[in-house]
């Protein structure tokens, strides 16, 4: 292994979290090589290893602390090799990161431009280097990012930052700060640059996409606008919030057959008194009318949701409720979490995180199975029916077969018959699990 970082600088990046972190990683390293920097894609290749953090769960959290544990020992045998924390966690421990062996540099979410001048003072000086600062104006709309997967099949795009809803359990609003939308004009520059370089998908990444507005743009206008670059070219959207989803998004959708049929739009509880603690802003009567009128708008649209099990002052029955609304809504999939503390947000402040946790592990069992049986169920109404899928790449299983989505997300899995990934293929669903559609190529 050549030790000699000098001659040819080279950044490797771990990304940690959400889509979001993907589209953070991405314009950091479009800074870096701006910087001089080469991407290279293993850590013993790099003299300098960014990590990149999410903050939203403990468990999260003690990972990349178990990352920073090993770069420590890589550390002794490779002089000269720079380990950074970035992003949410690097803002929220921001102390103790800074005081960890392995670390030399901490930058948070609104200081991506700064890498630069934070390496060059780390190496004039040997002195670790730290900027945390939060901004109210940086969107990064001026960068183009460098994709991580050069030939890639979906392109994230982050239409603004920061969240102004406060919900009572998050850390979003300390670790990434007050909302901002980006302006319009940049962002469909960057839609222009991905379908360019072959992009078959672009997915609008925010906070709350819904809450997106730049002069006179709303998130409806926006995402027409997306649409109309290319038609040939999928649009997708997330995190939609219960509160903000308008009529207008969904007729939108509805007008647009390369806006993709599918909405993620998080619940977090069936029970109006454990909404309201949540500070969800929105009720339960509010999310049904909400789900009723989407599906009154486009019936081939799916649904997904996050829902906490176990959140502060959770009553038995106040989870029953949760588990009534899923059996109401029949979800198609849904992401599934006990709660988690997280210092200093609103809860960790007012309330006690009294549920135990042998009662949380077991409500999340059984949301976790009753969602099992709903995405069983929603899979098998869709056998024999044909879909149009966008080749994602191999399946995981084998490479005689390839994996794509429908337009609803919805992971399909058929023979590779010398298609490719990037490739529109339709399908027949033959048979289904409760997370994949089995599907046959329709000549």
């Amino acid at each position: 292994m050549n030790n000699n970082f000098t001659l040819a600088p080279r950044v490797f990046i771990e990304t940690y979290g959400c889509q979001m972190n993907v589209n953070d990683s991405e314009v950091v390293l479009s800074i870096l090589g701006k910087a001089g920097y080469a991407v290279c894609d293993s850590a013993q290749d790099a003299s300098l290893i960014l990590i990149n953090t999410c903050a939203i769960r403990d468990n999260a959290e003690q990972r990349i602390l178990g990352r920073l544990d090993h770069y420590r020992l890589q550390k002794k045998s490779r002089p000269g090799l720079i380990v950074g924390v970035l992003g949410c966690m690097a803002e929220r421990l921001k102390e103790q990161l800074l005081a960890h062996p392995a670390v030399d540099l901490v930058a948070g979410p609104d200081a991506y431009r700064d890498l630069p001048r934070l390496i060059a003072a780390l190496s004039a000086t040997g002195e670790k280097q730290i900027n945390t600062l939060l901004s109210h104006e940086e969107t990064y709309g001026d960068i183009s990012p460098l994709r991580l997967d050069p030939n890639g099949v979906s392109a994230y795009i982050s239409i603004m930052r920061g969240c102004n809803n406060v919900c009572s359990y998050c850390v979003v609003p300390y670790t990434r700060g007050a909302e901002r939308s980006r302006d319009f004009e940049s962002i469909l520059r960057e839609g222009r640059e991905a379908i360019a370089a072959g992009y078959k998908e672009l997915i609008l990444l925010g906070q709350n996409v819904d809450s997106y507005r730049f002069g006179e743009v709303d998130f409806a206008r926006l995402m027409a606008m997306v649409a109309e670059l290319d038609p040939t070219v999928r649009v997708r959207f997330s995190t939609s919030h219960p509160k903000d989803i308008k009529d207008e998004l969904l007729h939108t959708m509805a007008a647009y057959p390369n806006i993709c049929r599918h909405i993620h739009l998080p619940v977090q509880s069936g029970s109006n008194a454990v909404l309201e603690r949540m500070r969800r802003r929105h009720t339960r009567e509010w999310y049904l009318e909400r789900v009723a009128r989407i599906r009154e708008i486009m019936p081939d649209c799916s649904i997904t949701t996050d829902v906490i099990a176990g959140f502060c002052g959770e009553t038995e029955a106040d989870f029953e409720d949760t588990l009534e609304l899923f059996r109401q809504v029949k979800f198609d999939a849904a992401f599934m979490f006990q709660y988690s503390e997280r210092p200093g947000t609103l809860a960790a402040r007012h309330y006690s995180d009294d549920v135990p946790p042998e009662v949380k592990t077991e409500r999340l069992s059984r949301i976790i199975a009753l969602q099992n049986e709903l995405s069983a169920e929603s899979n098998r109404r869709d056998v024999g029916k044909c879909f149009e899928v966008l080749v994602e790449g191999f399946s995981k299983r084998s490479d005689a077969d390839l994996m794509g989505r429908t337009s609803q997300n919805k992971a399909c899995v058929f023979p590779a018959a010398g298609h490719h990934k990037g490739e529109y293929v339709t399908v027949r669903v033959l048979d289904s699990t409760p997370a994949t559609l089995l599907c046959e190529v329709v000549e």
